[in-house]
């Protein structure tokens, strides 16, 4: 491998044999599922226990699609302490997904491009939201203060893309900006420390001015071997997975998420794992 850095049926499923798409709902919890086309995905999304129980929007946002050999992949956790980070984690991953599965040319300058234009559309829309009238006048005040200051959401994103009938071998191209965790395993060994250790909360995506907190971090690869990767992306919500090398079986996930021990979760966590 050679490398530098540079249960339920969900929304959005794909009817196609060799095609799948996951959407995350951002007002339903998602069980730990699998799917099994030329990747094997699992997945689970949940919303922190303050958020279910004011029915309120979860602040992550997660999606991928298979399409054939190719599947691309988007994880964006929105910043609670800016306006709407259900909001900007949503239009961010839609827009970042759609981008990752045009077939366009994968680089840092690319990146930079959509993200820019990702704000500015965002931008647009975010000021179109309105700010609730019967709140007391204080609170309505500090919201549209940080309407005016923008939304934010850090992120993840990426495509894998198998090796093909034009293509000899496999490659992986990967970007992101946050704290949300990524990381990468070969036949059980964990190759993670080859991202540097870069994942700050300084660093995220505003609606206002774009990639904040200096350029987003861009990781790629050429894939040697057809198989035995993994892959294992999860948000903040999920930390008690951090020590943890080995697969976890679905069912100990599925306790995590539902963290019955602390009546809920803390914060919302989506988890994506992609294994080829």
């Amino acid at each position: 491998m050679r490398c530098s850095n540079a249960g339920r049926q969900p929304r959005g499923l794909d009817q196609a044999a060799d095609s799948y798409v996951y959407e995350s709902k951002q007002t339903l919890e998602q069980p730990v599922t699998s799917v099994k086309r030329q990747f094997l995905c699992r997945y689970a999304y949940g919303r922190a226990a303050e958020t279910v129980m004011l029915s309120e929007k979860g602040q992550d946002y997660m999606a991928f699609a298979i399409d054939g050999g190719v599947c691309s992949f988007v994880l964006c956790d929105g910043v609670g302490l800016s306006f709407r980070g259900d909001f900007a984690s949503r239009y961010l991953g839609s827009g970042l997904l759609s981008w990752l599965r045009s077939g366009n040319e994968l680089g840092l300058q690319q990146l930079e491009s959509k993200l820019m234009e990702l704000s500015q559309g965002a931008a647009r829309e975010s000021a179109s939201l309105r700010v609730d009238d019967n709140i007391p006048q204080l609170l309505k005040e500090v919201l549209l203060e940080k309407q005016r200051q923008g939304s934010e959401a850090m992120y993840i994103c990426g495509r894998i893309e198998l090796p093909g009938r034009f293509q000899r071998k496999g490659k992986m191209w990967m970007a992101w900006q946050g704290d949300s965790r990524l990381r990468m395993f070969q036949h059980h060994m964990e190759l993670t420390s080859r991202f540097g250790g870069r994942f700050h909360t300084s660093e995220r995506w505003s609606t206002r001015c774009g990639p904040v907190g200096g350029k987003p971090n861009v990781y790629e690869c050429r894939l040697d071997n057809p198989s035995g990767y993994r892959l294992l992306m999860y948000s903040d919500g999920l930390n008690d997975l951090d020590p943890i090398s080995e697969a976890v079986p679905d069912d100990q996930v599925q306790v995590l998420m539902n963290s019955l021990h602390t009546g809920g979760l803390e914060d919302d966590a989506s988890f994506l794992e992609i294994s080829w």
